[in-house]
């Protein structure tokens, strides 16, 4: 073997070495990391609320209440994991901005978590996301780059990416990816930690809406991987392509017109939505996810956001389904962010008369099967 660095002939042999270790941004990335975290490390776990449901059927609801958390709704979960996996892969350094296309409720919490790490933050979202989000993401340091169209949030985002030199987090993508599904406090090991105690510890439905699909591909790889025989179910609101693209195995499916249900449904079907993790999607109208958040402050004097109407309503028909076949067990859905966000919308008459919406009928279906266990919707 010829060790003397030269090949053929006696020529000499180019050799490379490039060390790019960097002390200072090593020292600030521990803390970073350290710093998101302690985060968690600081947090209780979020409560699951049983919605009051007659005894005779022998079924119990329950609602995992994602609103507790520092910024109030279930992404507060996504955007730890994705910062700690932008954090992790080197893609998210100092000074440099973390920008991110969101409807809402995703921006308010990487806002915070950019903040606490000392990055800016630039969230791109549709014109007609509620000023109360808007005012969160400022609120926690944030700025807000609006956009007519939601469906160039996108491109709109990774052009801003390139011009500042800073991190497109992309949660449509990496949503699916960043969350550790096996375990790891994730939000389906919660579930099943606190239902141990319980008369049906092993659900016979969770139900989980889709915005990147993130969620709903965690709680079903979990479930498998942990053998449970528990089984999935993602409502899917107006106007998203979601249901569409599940139900005839495309994937190119696409909707012309953003959701009025914010968080929830896509014009796309995004790379973090796995239909595979999937067991059975209903599509969902926006005035019955309007009814049942209206019917849930009823039950629990509490107010949620619309994505929680949807899962609720979904909720409901399983619980009748079950009802109707002589079956017990439990159900799952998610309490995903707080009513205070959309008191100009979802709790808004006015509101509703604009979009040409009517709960009624919708309201009725509900309260003829919490009185009779019967579903006729």
């Amino acid at each position: 073997m010829d060790t003397s660095g030269h090949g053929p002939g006696g020529a000499a042999t180019a050799t490379g070495d490039v060390d790019r270790s960097d002390p200072d941004y090593r020292a600030w990335l521990k803390n970073a990391v350290r710093t998101v975290q302690a985060d968690a490390n600081r947090s209780a776990d979020t409560h699951l609320l049983r919605f009051p449901l007659p005894e005779p059927w022998g079924i119990d609801l329950y609602l995992k209440d994602e609103s507790t958390h520092p910024t109030g709704s279930l992404k507060h979960r996504l955007a730890r994991s994705l910062f700690l996996y932008g954090l992790c892969n080197g893609w998210i350094r100092p000074g440099k901005p973390v920008i991110e296309a969101s409807s809402g409720s995703t921006a308010v919490s990487e806002a915070y978590f950019a903040k606490l790490i000392g990055v800016p933050f630039i969230a791109v979202m549709p014109r007609t996301t509620s000023p109360e989000k808007c005012r969160l993401i400022e609120f926690h340091g944030g700025r807000c780059h609006f956009v007519d169209d939601a469906r160039l949030i996108y491109e709109e985002s990774a052009t801003l990416a390139a011009e500042t030199g800073g991190h497109y987090m992309d949660q449509f993508t990496y949503a699916e990816r960043a969350t550790d599904w096996r375990g790891n406090n994730n939000i389906a090991e919660s579930i099943y930690q606190q239902l141990r105690l319980e008369r049906y510890p092993h659900p016979t439905w969770i139900v989980a809406t889709a915005g990147t699909g993130g969620t709903s591909a965690t709680i079903g790889r979990y479930v498998r991987y942990m053998q449970h025989d528990t089984l999935i179910c993602v409502p899917d609101p107006e106007n998203s392509c979601f249901f569409d693209g599940w139900t005839h195995h495309d994937p190119l499916a696409t909707s012309d017109r953003g959701s009025r249900i914010e968080g929830i449904g896509r014009p796309r079907m995004e790379p973090s939505f796995v239909p595979g993790a999937i067991d059975r999607m209903m599509k969902v109208p926006d005035a019955a996810s309007v009814a049942a958040v209206r019917v849930l402050e009823r039950a629990l004097g509490r107010r949620a956001g619309g994505s929680t109407g949807t899962g609720l309503w979904s909720a409901f028909k399983l619980v009748a389904e079950m009802v109707a076949q002589g079956r017990t067990g439990s159900v799952v859905t998610l309490f995903c962010d707080p009513g205070d966000r959309y008191l100009d919308k979802y709790y808004s008459d006015s509101w509703l008369d604009d979009q040409g919406l009517d709960i009624r009928p919708y309201t009725r279906t509900i309260d003829h099967f919490l009185d009779t266990g019967a579903w006729t919707g």
